[in-house]
Parts: structure tokens; sequence; C-alpha cells
């Protein structure tokens, strides 16, 4: 498994597989479908940490951790337009991946099992995309790129610690352990295949090392 976390209390292992080369060539030749479905995903990311709030009124401290965290998102939007706008691509609709459809649809439907699959979800959601930004400021041909995904690297590990850290505090280390092993293979799932055209690659379109 791919680790992506230290924190003062453990090492938590996210990824279960972890992205292929296949993946990266494709985010490379097209950096443009990328860099829109990136401003799409970080504007979800936001409404994801609101919708939590909402739905879960009742916990306290949870409005107080997830409101920067949605801000961030939305200040990390506001980049990524800002570079869409200087090269005068246009922020437009994109056919979306089932990466996302697949882990919501394996969110149990009891209210503290949503709750805690809820957290998990996002937080391997944000996990894979510090993964390939890690690995596109990395090995970005586009120097401007590699600049923006590096810049991101450090909030975007702090928001899947975010949600690691409020499944552990709500409902226990081996609970929490035990189902993000769970959903990790689910997610790997979702991304397993090959890409059938050059034009639907995304942040989180199919490329995963077999496992």
């Amino acid at each position: 498994m791919t680790a992506l976390l230290e924190n003062p209390t453990a090492r938590v292992k996210w990824l279960a597989a972890p992205s292929s080369a296949s993946w990266l060539d494709q985010a490379c030749a097209r950096p443009d479908l990328v860099l829109i479905d990136h401003a799409h995903c970080e504007r979800k990311a936001a409404g994801v940490a609101l919708q939590l709030m909402f739905r879960y009124p009742s916990d306290e401290g949870l409005g107080a951790l997830l409101s920067p965290l949605a801000r961030e998102e939305l200040e990390h939007f506001e980049l990524v337009l800002q570079l869409l706008q200087r090269r005068a691509i246009p922020l437009r609709p994109l056919p979306a991946p089932g990466y996302g459809a697949t882990l919501t649809a394996a969110v149990r439907k009891g209210d503290l099992e949503r709750r805690l699959d809820s957290f998990l979800v996002a937080g391997l959601i944000e996990a894979r995309s510090h993964e390939r930004m890690a690995l596109l400021a990395a090995h970005s041909p586009d120097e401007e790129l590699r600049a923006l995904y590096g810049e991101l690297l450090a909030s975007e590990a702090r928001h899947f610690g975010l949600y690691w850290c409020l499944c552990e505090e709500r409902f226990g280390r081996e609970v929490t352990v035990g189902r993000l092993e769970e959903l990790a293979l689910v997610e790997v799932q979702a991304l397993e295949g090959v890409l059938a055209k050059p034009e639907d690659v995304r942040m989180h379109s199919v490329g995963v090392e077999s496992h």
C-alpha cells in the first residue's frame, strides 16, 4: 500500500495501489483537460466539506475543522481558475469518470456507518489527488504546472489527514482502519481498466498498477 501520511499518532496507509505510468503519460499529454478537471475537483471538495458540516450539525467541532478546509479548497479552485484564464482555457463541463460515483455507492446507509464511510471516502479522494499531484509536480514537462501542483501538495496532505483524525476521534482506530482497508480496495477497483479515449483523461481517470 502507498503510505501518504505521517501524523503524531500513527502512519496511515490510504491507497491500496499506486497510480500507473500510463495515467501519468496520459495526464502529461493532455494537461488542459487535467487542469479543467482539477478545477472541478477542488470546487467539489469544498462542497463535500460543507455538505458534511450541514448534515451533522450536532457534531461539535466538525464545523470548526471543515469550514477552513472548504475555504482552502475554494482558494485552490481560484488558483487553478486563474491559471486557466491566463492560458485562455475556458472552464467547461467535462464528462466525469465513474470514480466518484463508485465510491459514493459503497457508502453504507446506517447513520453511524454513513458518517464513517463519508469521511473515509472524502479522505481517499484527497489521498489519490495528492498522489497524482505529486506525480505531476515531479514529472510534468510544463514548468508552471510543476510549480502549481507542488504548491498544493502540503495542503492536500493536511486534508486527508484531517479526515483521518475525524474518523479516529469518533470511531476509534480499529474500526477506522478496518473500514478504510475495505474502501481502499473499492477505490482501486474504480481506477482499474484502460482509458478508451485520450480525451477522457481526468485527475481520477483509470490507471493503477496491478495489486
